[in-house]
């Protein structure tokens, strides 16, 4: 798609009559290559906003995909990344780029146990511990059982990276983050699905852990960008009601001014981050955003702005 090393029209049409799962799966192998893939100069202007936040110690790349944004927090991170994603193909391309490399990579672990059981907790649930390529011990990544704790630091090289096949509604972890990020993965999760997606993130994220992503302006009416993104979202509903199971992938129902609000509902402090590398539409605000949602250390919830990042990219 759009390179000689995407897909094909038929195998994308194969992906969209599959199940979210399975779709993916059967894409992996060619995702890097597809407009579906972050593109760096998001991941990099996402880093470069984040970097002055941290460094942070353990961070988690929800709906990792292929790992794109693990490269993010690979800079930012000083102890661990892990990745999680529901498709087992997307998570063994990530894991088979990165093992190229230098540093340390777990294997890919299922909830269910069907891959590598490098990582394992006593209560039997997900991992205290990610055993590294090397044979060292990463700092721990702790279950939702509790399970002990016995974390290990990484000083001598970049931080250990670990794969884990899990929904993201339903994480795997306890608290053991200190930075989650997402990149391009909420067009699969619908609207009412948000409160519990944001709780999840909460849960897993240490006292003072953020919670960052970027977000888009949305085109401007009767754009052709506009146009485009509706006759996908359109055609989208009309597939998932003709055909089962269903392929959630919408562009235009992830809405700044409701994110907002569930963050806070969830129990974040949300702050939002200009991306000056895109410029801005002709009302001044910002093309792109970073938002920042804060756990505190105490249970008040306070959403505030910056005064640079104008009005709501959803808005418009």
């Amino acid at each position: 798609m759009f390179t000689p090393q995407g897909p094909t029209l038929r195998e994308l049409a194969v992906q969209a009559l599959s199940s979210i799962e399975h779709g993916y799966d059967l894409l992996s192998p060619k995702f890097d290559h597809t407009p579906f893939r972050t593109p760096d100069a998001i991941l990099e202007a996402v880093g470069r906003a984040l970097a002055p936040i941290g460094p942070f110690g353990a961070g988690l790349d929800l709906c990792c995909g292929t790992g794109a944004g693990m490269e993010v927090l690979r800079d930012l991170c000083r102890e661990s990344v892990t990745g999680v994603d529901i498709s087992t193909g997307m998570l063994t391309v990530g894991h088979s780029r990165f093992g190229a490399d230098d540093s340390p990579s777990s294997a890919v672990r299922c909830a269910d146990d069907s891959l590598s059981s490098a990582v394992r907790c006593a209560d039997d649930s997900l991992s205290p511990e990610v055993r590294c390529a090397d044979d060292s011990l990463s700092p721990e990544v702790r279950c939702a059982g509790g399970g002990p704790s016995s974390a290990v630091r990484r000083d001598d090289g970049p931080p250990s990276v670990a794969w884990v096949r899990g929904d993201a509604r339903a994480l795997p972890f306890a608290p053991a983050f200190d930075l989650v990020v997402s990149f391009g993965a909420f067009g699969h999760f619908l609207p009412r699905e948000l409160p519990g997606l944001f709780a999840g993130v909460h849960a897993v994220l240490r006292p003072g852990g953020r919670f960052a992503f970027p977000v888009m302006a949305p085109p401007r009416p009767g754009s052709p960008w506009y146009w485009a993104l509706l006759g996908f979202d359109t055609v989208m509903r009309v597939r998932n009601a003709v055909r089962r199971p269903t392929f959630v992938m919408y562009y235009r129902a992830f809405r700044l001014d409701d994110v907002e609000r569930e963050l806070a509902r969830a129990g974040f402090r949300t702050e939002l981050h200009a991306l000056t590398e895109f410029g801005r539409r002709r009302d001044g605000s910002p093309r792109a955003r970073m938002v920042v949602a804060t756990r505190d250390e105490d249970t008040s919830v306070v959403a505030t702005r910056e005064g640079t990042s104008g009005r709501s990219a959803g808005g418009a």
